[in-house]
């Protein structure tokens, strides 16, 4: 494996946390990375972020896994925006806090994380880091712009409404009503930026609606109604590269709940996972073309998860969305289903931090100043 800095570990550095609904979800993912990154390739650091967006080296790594962050005492870091300096520093008094990073990994999930922000700041500060760059972020956690890239890419998708905090509060008998008339029930309300399922409900008849909004919009400004495919299976396929991206074999959830809800992910350790998914040759390989393509369309880079559903009887299938920090816990689907297509989890580590370092060289060598002729 190639490496920026020849005779040593490659310095990598966790950040997890964040100021999200799926903080602590955050936190069984980087568990699971530093557990598996080789030691004999890789230094790790971890940063933190608490859920008030404050950044910390923790002096207890495992107890700030296992605990969270308030119960690990740390240091208070801050990554300047400083191209090169590739070097945290204390906010009291800018001296440097730990040694230069080679490389970040990011394991954040949701708002202030997954969806451009860190990742702008990275970019700031010239440090490779894996996953996708600011745009693809951003696109993958809108739902509505990214549902609307898919659409103006032949994707197909659900039928769809998005509304925002200050039309639901001047005129909410409106938009039930254009809810029932244009998407009709049962539906799905959702956070328009959000993941691991918070804050969405299934919505089965018209007197349910008022609540499911209220809850999506205590979540978000911007919220997306849609159509719910029923009877449909749930499936959802891995996609890792930059420039030539190839997708795993399909995997099928069939969630302990109705749908696959926050506690039928992560709490009630019930839902069942088929790897690979029992579809026919032709569906299995539409999906893995969907996947690449839904991929391409978002600019996505490194590694993203997209979730498709598939109706039962007739095997028709709809892109529900893609993730581009998909969950890395022990149950998640992401690193299971490459490690049903070849690549088990320390290589599939071993591959996103080369991704990261071989975009990152290619942006490095792109003009920076206007040179005439």
């Amino acid at each position: 494996m190639a490496s920026e800095v020849p005779g040593r570990p490659l310095h990598v550095a966790v950040l997890f946390g964040g100021r999200s609904g799926e903080h602590e979800v955050s936190l069984a993912s980087a568990r699971s990375v530093v557990d598996n990154l080789d030691p004999a390739k890789y230094r790790v650091t971890l940063i933190g972020i608490t859920k008030e967006g404050h950044w910390v080296v923790p002096d207890k790594s495992v107890r700030a896994l296992e605990k969270g962050l308030d119960a690990a005492d740390g240091v208070p870091a801050v990554l300047p925006p400083n191209y090169g300096s590739r070097q945290l520093v204390s906010p009291a008094d800018g001296a440097p806090v730990g040694e230069p990073i080679d490389v970040v990994f990011p394991v954040l999930h949701g708002p202030y994380g997954e969806d451009g922000t860190v990742q702008g700041l990275l970019e700031l500060a010239g440090l490779p880091y894996v996953g996708a760059g600011v745009t693809g972020s951003a696109v993958g956690m809108d739902k509505v712009i990214m549902k609307m890239l898919f659409a103006s890419a032949g994707l197909p998708i659900p039928a769809f409404l998005h509304f925002r905090a200050p039309v639901w509060e001047q005129d909410s008998s409106g938009v039930q009503a254009q809810i029932g008339e244009q998407v009709g029930f049962p539906c799905f309300v959702k956070p328009a930026n959000l993941g691991s399922s918070v804050g969405i409900s299934k919505v089965h008849a018209p007197q349910e609606l008022a609540a499911a909004l209220e809850l999506a919009f205590s979540y978000d400004v911007k919220v997306i109604v849609e159509r719910s495919i029923e009877n449909a299976r749930e499936v959802e396929c891995s996609v890792l590269g930059n420039d030539e991206p190839r997708a795993s074999v399909p995997g099928e959830i069939i969630p302990s709940r109705e749908f696959y809800s926050y506690e039928a992910k992560y709490l009630d350790d019930a839902s069942e996972l088929i790897i690979p998914a029992e579809l026919s040759a032709d569906t299995t390989h539409r999906i893995r073309e969907m996947a690449v393509r839904a991929f391409e369309v978002t600019d996505c880079a490194g590694m993203a998860r997209v979730d498709f559903l598939v109706r039962r009887e007739t095997e028709e299938v709809f892109v529900s969305e893609i993730n581009t920090i998909p969950g890395f816990t022990r149950i998640s689907m992401y690193p299971k289903l490459w490690e049903a297509t070849g690549v088990g989890y320390r290589e599939l580590l071993d591959r996103l931090i080369q991704l990261a370092l071989e975009r990152h060289g290619q942006r490095a060598r792109l003009r920076t100043s206007y040179l005439a002729g």
